[in-house]
Order: structure tokens, then sequence, then C-alpha cells
């Protein structure tokens, strides 16, 4: 008999709480992306994610009933991969969905990614994998990055030393040593800290526009050298890895404490233009440690032209460029690792890297939700 196809759908709603990006793959026997989709976020529903981002009234109802949105909101992005790859629903393995982050607490035990996976499965008729960070949390893990492991599959290269770099709303990045070289060590990973969460934050608070476009408003501002050093001097930049971080730390609250230490009024528009400093110094000086070859961005950040021309002035020797060159679009990585996610859940191979996430050993990740009774 003719083995099925390995296609998977890998949906992911990041950090910044902007919009649900999707991807089709086939994961065998080579890793391609044969579609993409993305749907933003209804303004209500983002509003509220952003208010579950801090305790309020009514948490548990309102909750559920965002998680249940936005299994709505990702069905929506399934059927328009389906429908524009032309792909029959009966050949599609699973689909692996991320959820909408609101509280990431390892140190106490505890990631809560919003999704009701058992819905997505009803309204798309595909098995889900969901949940995909508390396993490796319940091993003492970080339960992030997770994505590390995907991108040595299918980004490391024969001699050199690449760094992928997720600008997300909070920004990771992933070491790749050459697979040729042993000496060159082991695959790591870790958040670096904010990516594009407080530059959209402060951008709409004062400008009322949901993100910096080509990060024109910050370019136009000056980098205030102390509120930089101040922000720099979190414990979390100097702690190492394995670390991940979120909005619970990272947020408005964190950077109006940082500005009244500062104790001068600062324009916004040096406030923006250090924030995009905060985010180019975290992740070259991770790069530059560890002898990267090569720097390969993907994210939405990935297209903050302003961001971008700081990464290469901080690192001139290095190449910087986007994962486009490595054939996957820079928006669909994120979701194409949670596909892959997805691949390993169903074959029970472990999908996390317990070097990065400093789990006590591998683990098959993610609850699989079935949309109805599977029969002989």
């Amino acid at each position: 008999m003719q083995s099925p196809v390995d296609l998977f759908i890998g949906l992911m709603s990041g950090t910044s709480i902007d919009a649900v990006d999707g991807v089709l793959v086939r994961c065998t026997p080579r890793f391609e992306t044969l579609a993409l989709a993305t749907l933003p976020f209804p303004d209500a529903l983002r509003a509220e994610f952003q208010s579950l981002q801090q305790p309020g009234p009514n948490e548990l109802e309102r909750a559920a009933l965002a998680a249940n949105s936005l299994a709505e909101l990702y069905a929506q992005v399934a059927h328009l991969l389906i429908a524009e790859s032309q792909t029959s629903a009966s050949a599609i393995q699973a689909i692996g969905a991320h959820g909408q982050t609101v509280r990431h607490q390892p140190g106490r035990g505890f990631t809560l990614q919003l999704l009701n996976g058992a819905l997505l499965a009803e309204l798309t008729g595909l098995p889900v994998v969901s949940d995909l960070r508390s396993a490796d949390v319940a091993a003492g893990g970080q339960g992030a990055p997770l994505v590390p492991a995907f991108h040595a599959s299918v980004f490391a290269h024969r001699l050199g030393r690449r760094a992928i770099v997720n600008l997300g709303g909070l920004a990771n990045i992933s070491l790749l040593p050459a697979l040729m070289d042993p000496a060159s060590g082991e695959v790591l990973g870790h958040d670096t800290g904010p990516g594009n969460t407080l530059l959209d934050q402060w951008c709409e608070r004062h400008l009322g526009k949901a993100f910096d476009q080509h990060g024109a408003w910050a370019a136009s501002g000056r980098v205030d050298a102390p509120l930089l050093d101040l922000m720099l001097s979190d414990p979390y930049f100097a702690a190492l890895p394995p670390k991940s971080t979120g909005r619970d730390h990272f947020n408005l609250g964190w950077l109006e404490i940082a500005i009244a230490t500062r104790g001068k009024t600062l324009a916004a528009e040096d406030v923006q233009a250090s924030l995009a400093e905060l985010t180019a110094r975290s992740i070259s000086q991770d790069c530059l440690r560890w002898r990267a070859d090569e720097v390969f961005l993907c994210g939405g950040g990935a297209f903050n032209s302003d961001l971008v021309s700081r990464l290469r002035r901080l690192m001139p020797a290095c190449p910087v460029a986007t994962t486009q060159a490595l054939d996957i679009h820079p928006m669909a990585v994120e979701a194409a690792a949670f596909a892959w996610l997805a691949a390993r859940r169903v074959a029970l191979q472990a999908g996390n890297l317990p070097r990065v996430t400093g789990a006590r050993g591998p683990r098959v990740l993610g609850a699989l939700h079935h949309p109805r009774m599977q029969t002989d």
C-alpha cells in the first residue's frame, strides 16, 4: 500500500497579537512549504488577548471564550490554505496549532497558550496537535524556544555556523553548528528578549498605529544611551541559557519603570529608537559571542528596515539576510515549525531539545485532538 503524503498545516499567532499565520508543508522526503495564508486579528479579539495578559475580572470565562474565538480564526486560515493549494483535506495528516500565549511562567511550572484544540478539530475535520509546550515544562524545561529543533532540521549547513533569528513579538535565536564540523558544538537556542512587542505597543500608544512601518519612526529618533543602558541592565539579558521570556516580563509597565528611572523627559521617537537598539543589541551580542558565520532573519521584524540596518551595523563582518534566501518565506517559518512539531507528535517522536529548553530529557510534545472516533 502506498504511504500517505506527509502534509501538515501549521498555525501560529505570536506575541504581537497582530495576525494568524498559517502554512501547508510537506515534511518528507524533503521539507517543502506549499502554501501560506494570513488573517489579521479582529480588533475586539486582539484587545481581549491583550487584556488577558494581566490579571482581571472574570478571567476564566473570558479566556474560554477567547480560546473558542481563536479556534474559529485558526479554522478560517486552515480552510484558506486548503482552498488556495487545491489540496484535498483528506490528504492532510494533522494541524499543529500553537495558540495564544497569555502567561509564560516556566519557573513556576506552567505556560498557558489559549486555544480550544478540540473545537479546531471539529471545525476543520482534521486532527489537531495543540498545547505543545506543557510537556517540556512538566519535565523541568522552559517550554521555549521549541523552534531550534526545526531550524536545525531544515536550515543547518554542512560547513558554516548559522544563526536563525525569529523577530516576532519576542525575539529568539537558534544557533546551528556546521554539520560537518563536530567541534562547532551542539544546537543551541533561547529567547533573546523583546523583538517587536515593545516597539508595537509604544507606536500604538503615541501614533495610534499597530506597528512602526519599516521602522521609519524609530529611524527618526535618537538612541538615548542612559535609557538603553538601564534596559540592558535587566538581569534577563545577562542570564545564561536555558532561558525564555514573554510579555509577563517585557511590557509597557517594564518600559515605564525604565523611563521613570532615567529621570528625564524623552521624545517619544527617541524612546522608539532606543527600543529598536535594545532589540538589535540583545540579538547581535549573542550572534557575535557564538561566532556565527551567517545570520538569517524571519518573522515580522525581518521587514523592519531600520531594525535590520541596526543589526547589520552591529555585525559588520557577518552577512545578514532573511530566510527567503533559504527558500522559506520569513512569515512562514514559525508556523512551519509547528507543522513540523505536529508531524513529530503524530510519529510519537520527541519535539524538544533538552540542551535548549533545560528539560530532563526528550519529550513527545502536544495534545492530539481527533474530530471523530476512529474506526477500523
